[in-house]
């Protein structure tokens, strides 16, 4: 017997008036339509302090909302990513959300005397879905793409989250609504692919 896919969507834009919770409930539905499983985090929802105060000297107990967010993490089999480019960069929030979860001997395990370390998120893929202020393209050539370089490089193939999927949406601050629907169509499409 099959098993059903499992997809989290996790948004990291922390205004939940942006067209950012569009594209994740488009996501959603083309998922849901495929029949697959689906859950959610909204990381602007959850109560947490998104300071790694100690690094990695201490850790730092998780909140009960980060230790459900993390079994979704386990749970699921695909990650949607969701979130802005600002400054180049991820939200604040969200880089909290990462710094304050994946954690050694969480996501990743470093071995001993070695430059080297275990990837403890193998066999599960992603798809980031950025929006940006500018063209994909543009932010690719001039700036370097900073912020797919930290969450698809640094985070999630670091810890052996692969392939890694990323889509760029923009430019949302011109955009008009029958733009932002194409957009919402392309999406809900990725979703029913799972992709």
């Amino acid at each position: 017997m099959k098993t059903m896919k499992k997809i989290l969507i996790i948004n990291g834009h922390p205004n939940k008036a942006s067209f950012n919770f569009g594209i994740a409930e488009a996501y959603k539905k083309g998922a849901i339509e495929s029949g697959v499983e689906v859950k959610e985090i909204i990381i602007a929802e959850l109560n947490f302090n998104p300071n790694l105060q100690f690094g990695y000297r201490k850790i730092m107990e998780l909140e009960p909302d980060l230790v459900e967010a993390w079994e979704k993490i386990i749970w699921a089999d695909h990650l949607v990513w969701i979130h802005p480019v600002w400054w180049g960069g991820l939200p604040a929030i969200m880089k909290g959300f990462i710094d304050r979860l994946f954690l050694p001997g969480r996501a990743f395990k470093y071995r001993e005397n070695s430059v080297w370390w275990d990837k403890l998120l193998k066999g599960k893929t992603a798809h980031i879905i950025t929006t940006l202020d500018q063209p994909g393209l543009y932010y690719r050539l001039m700036f370097g793409r900073p912020s797919v370089n930290q969450l698809k490089k640094s985070v999630l193939q670091f810890c052996g989250i692969k392939p890694v999927k990323v889509t760029y949406i923009g430019i949302i601050k011109t955009s008009d609504e029958n733009q932002r629907k194409i957009w919402l169509n392309k999406v809900r499409w990725a979703g029913r692919k799972q992709s």
